[in-house]
């Protein structure tokens, strides 16, 4: 036991917030320490007024991780589903409409695409790495929709705003078990990945001692039966445990996205239209 208080940061997605914030007060009733959950406006806070959190693998290795880095990745979750194999990993699912005549990524060239932010990997990075890999670099899409964050990417593909979108597989399954009837005007016509799936970080500042502590916690809490039913709430199966090394992935994907130059028409390639939101969220 320890007696201590701790904030905790979140920058998922909103439909994931009743999860983490049981995950942050579980963690808290079994150190016997205070904890807060709050909603993170910018990285900035990571190292300014949070203690830990849950954050995007994209920014994780773009602004905070490395060897210099103020946080640490202790877990990072694994899914429930075949397709995640018992790892760490998600993917970012490719939206349209149901009717739509679009049957895979290749049908997309010129067409209306949403994503939810430049620091997201599963909405923006992924889709910068997967345009490079295609040698496409100087803008694949029409007009561009930056939506802020991606349930309101789902609604804008559900009602024909644009044509497609690349959704967190995690929150795209969420979201299609809570909308079930909205759920029925969208399908699924491709997927990129898998990427090592978002870590919960805390800062090195704590002690070693508080670290290890919190890490034990959350690597035991899929295994027990009064965690089980929030935990399946995000289709969370267990935590394990993740490594700066475990990021790699999504820093060669950067990479080469960077080095290729590769961009959505957002970024200038070509002509696009921006719907920009407040406080954006992965």
């Amino acid at each position: 036991m320890i007696q201590c208080s701790l904030r905790f940061a979140t920058f998922l997605a909103p439909n994931m917030l009743p999860v983490y914030r049981f995950i942050i007060h579980y963690v808290g009733c079994r150190l016997g320490c205070r904890t807060e959950l709050f909603v993170g406006a910018s990285y900035e806070e990571m190292t300014a007024a949070a203690d830990g959190g849950f954050v995007c693998g994209l920014p994780y290795v773009g602004l905070l991780g490395g060897r210099e880095s103020p946080v640490q990745p202790l877990v990072a979750p694994v899914l429930r589903g075949e397709r995640y194999g018992g790892r760490p990993v998600y993917y970012s699912d490719v939206i349209v409409r149901r009717d739509s005549p679009l049957r895979s990524f290749a049908d997309l060239r010129g067409c209306t695409w949403s994503f939810n932010e430049p620091l997201s990997h599963s909405g923006y990075g992924v889709t910068r790495y997967h345009l490079a890999r295609l040698g496409e670099t100087n803008g694949y899409f029409g007009r561009v929709v930056e939506a802020g964050y991606h349930e309101r990417s789902i609604e804008l593909v559900a009602a024909g705003a644009v044509d497609a979108s690349a959704i967190d597989s995690q929150v795209l399954a969420v979201w299609q078990r809570e909308n079930p009837g909205a759920a029925q005007q969208i399908r699924v016509i491709d997927s990129l990945g898998p990427s090592t799936i978002q870590p919960f970080v805390v800062a090195r500042r704590l002690p070693q001692s508080v670290r290890e502590d919190i890490r034990s916690v959350l690597l035991e809490m899929g295994y027990d039966p009064a965690a089980r039913p929030y935990l399946d709430r995000g289709l969370i199966e267990r935590f394990v445990a993740v490594s700066d090394a475990d990021y790699d992935d999504i820093r060669e994907m950067r990479r080469l996205a960077e080095t290729t130059a590769a961009v959505l028409a957002l970024d200038g390639a070509s002509a696009g239209w921006r719907e920009r939101r407040r406080k954006p969220h992965h």
